[in-house]
């Protein structure tokens, strides 16, 4: 089976999947089944007028609403493959780090409850339910959902920690 030291890798990452991924993951799916059941796409909820709504609309494609041409059933398998890879990568990120880091271990979980949040919405509805809408005035973000904010916010900050190096050993 696995080394001891790698069986208690796993055991870690399965604790930091039952007590951040999934809290994570269930907060994503619980916000986007308020929004199907609370507003027609299109239909706005002002927050903060001027600067913040809850907006339902869908995205077909990745980020940003690229990749939104291709056909269905090509999208949902190219989706499907590339967020396994990414969660399976993920998966092999954390069980092989030596930087026992709890900052790693977050965005790590956080990227993956978002790409498993994004996932989800793709199987069930086979595009994602994005919500949050951040503008100033006629300037806006595109609509995004707390799954892409997880995304985002893992991403940022493997980024940073990538680029700061290896820590020395001591």
């Amino acid at each position: 089976m696995f080394p001891v030291r790698g069986a208690a890798r796993i055991r870690s990452f399965l604790l930091w999947g039952a007590f951040l991924v999934l809290p994570c993951y269930l907060v994503d799916q619980l916000s986007k089944l308020f929004v199907l059941e609370n507003l027609s796409i299109g239909e706005v909820i002002p927050i903060v007028p001027g600067y913040f709504e809850l907006l339902h609309v869908r995205n077909t494609g990745a980020a940003f609403g690229i990749l939104q041409g291709l056909p269905d059933p090509f999208r949902t398998i190219f989706f499907l493959v590339i967020t396994i890879a990414a969660c399976v990568a993920i998966i092999m990120i954390f069980r092989a780090t030596d930087d026992d880091s709890v900052f790693v271990k977050v965005v790590l979980c956080l990227i993956l409850a978002g790409a498993l949040g994004n996932l989800t919405d793709r199987l069930v509805h086979k595009e994602v339910v994005d919500f949050i809408n951040v503008h100033v005035r006629q300037y806006s973000w595109p609509t995004f959902n707390i799954a892409d904010t997880y995304l985002s916010i893992g991403m940022v900050g493997l980024l940073g920690y990538m680029l700061k190096g290896p820590r020395p050993k001591p």
